[in-house]
């Protein structure tokens, strides 16, 4: 039997000293803090955040943490743990496609910041940071929006902006900005709304339509319940061709129905729809692109629903029908992730879908609590057999947004 290797969150205050620490022998001097941001996994609603839907993200104990200290000369100096370069630039040559790799998700913000003229475009002198990631990178559980979200409520806690849920509310905008544009990465605000706006003990029902959230309980150890997360190592990336034209199926479809976002197309008229894309040259694959945003929507409203009445056991059905579709009609799913999904449902999971963007990254399972090790167990044995990459586990504990450590 294969045994499941499990990924613990890093201690929060102990990393943060350590980090300080570091900062000094690096730069010289002290930084001015040490902040962090978790990373996060959406329990359903995947795909729908650039079309105006509702997605229900948790934030997770796994967190990146950044060490900074504002400069003077309008230079950024940039090293990481966990990469081998160092990156100096000076901030007024970041900007689209600059710089490049890991230090776009750092220097891209306070150029989105200056963009959306958020409290004067903040520390137009620069800054040294130093970063110490702890979200599995490459896992489809949002490294990067951790990243971002970690240098922005640094740079907005340096100078005394607001950080009410408003403020963070305009970080994570600043934040998706920076990742569109400087990274390159056409994605979403789910994974910067949920870093920066969740609250410990929940997720957050997020509107991406206006960017408005509600706070959802979602207490599962009290109803038995354990939410495992299996980070199945499979490579993706988000920045390739395939999400790009994901989003670009679903504005296209939005025009030719005539509406904004296709979070206006009604359930019950969803055949409607359907058909009128389905006279497009194209019309097979805007007609499935469609079908899953408007029933991954709906499958949203009805997860929340049951959590808010406190029937949390009652969701597995939701989850199992988010994975088919995500499969079947958004096709972004995997071998990997297909087969986690069906070994976790086969072991008693009671649902169980991929998470994130997909193309590889991460696999959730909603598993009776004491049967988590049951179910990593025959994850790995399977992934073992068949001769893939060992897969790595987590459970999701419901954790708060980024703030100061240090």
């Amino acid at each position: 039997m294969s045994t499941p290797e499990f990924f613990d969150a890093a201690d929060r205050p102990s990393t943060a000293t350590a980090l300080a620490k570091e900062f000094r022998d690096v730069f010289g001097d002290e930084p001015e803090g040490v902040w962090s941001a978790p990373g996060r996994v959406n329990l359903i609603g995947e795909h729908v955040d650039y079309t105006g839907g509702l997605c229900l993200p948790l934030a997770l104990p796994h967190r990146t943490f950044v060490a900074l200290r504002p400069r003077t000369d309008g230079v950024v100096r940039l090293r990481s743990r966990q990469e081998d370069t160092v990156v100096e630039l000076p901030l007024a040559e970041v900007g689209a496609g600059s710089p490049q790799g890991w230090a776009a998700y750092v220097a891209g913000v306070p150029w989105a910041l200056a963009q959306k003229e958020f409290a004067g475009g903040l520390l137009t002198g620069g800054f040294d940071a130093l970063v110490d990631g702890h979200v599995p990178y490459g896992s489809g559980l949002s490294s990067s929006a951790a990243l971002e979200c970690a240098v922005a409520v640094a740079l907005g806690d340096l100078i005394g902006a607001p950080l009410d849920d408003a403020g963070r509310a305009a970080l994570a905008g600043a934040c998706m900005l920076a990742e569109n544009v400087v990274a390159g990465a056409n994605t979403g605000g789910m994974d910067q709304a949920a870093s920066l706006r969740c609250h410990e003990g929940g997720a957050i029902l997020l509107d991406t339509r206006d960017d408005t959230v509600s706070q959802v309980a979602l207490d599962l150890a009290g109803a038995g319940l354990a939410l495992l997360v299996v980070d199945t190592r499979a490579e993706h990336s988000h920045a390739g061709g395939e999400y790009g034209r994901r989003r670009a199926n679903v504005e296209h479809a939005a025009e030719l129905l005539g509406v904004p976002t296709l979070r206006e197309v009604d359930p019950a008229a969803l055949g409607a729809a359907l058909e009128r894309v389905g006279s497009e040259p194209d019309g097979d694959v805007l007609r499935r692109r469609v079908r899953h945003a408007v029933t991954e929507i709906d499958r949203v409203r009805r997860t929340a629903e049951l959590l808010h009445e406190g029937r949390a056991g009652e969701i597995g059905d939701l989850l199992n029908a988010s994975h088919d579709s995500l499969r079947d009609d958004y096709e972004v799913s995997c071998r990997e992730l297909d087969l986690t999904v069906d070994v976790a449902r086969a072991h008693g999971a009671l649902g169980a879908r991929m998470t994130g963007g997909g193309f590889g990254g991460s696999a959730i399972a909603l598993v009776a609590a004491g049967r988590v090790q049951v179910v990593a167990e025959a994850v790995a044995a399977a992934f073992a057999e068949q001769g893939l990459r060992a897969p790595r586990f987590l459970t999701a504990l419901p954790s708060e947004g980024a703030g100061r450590d240090l």
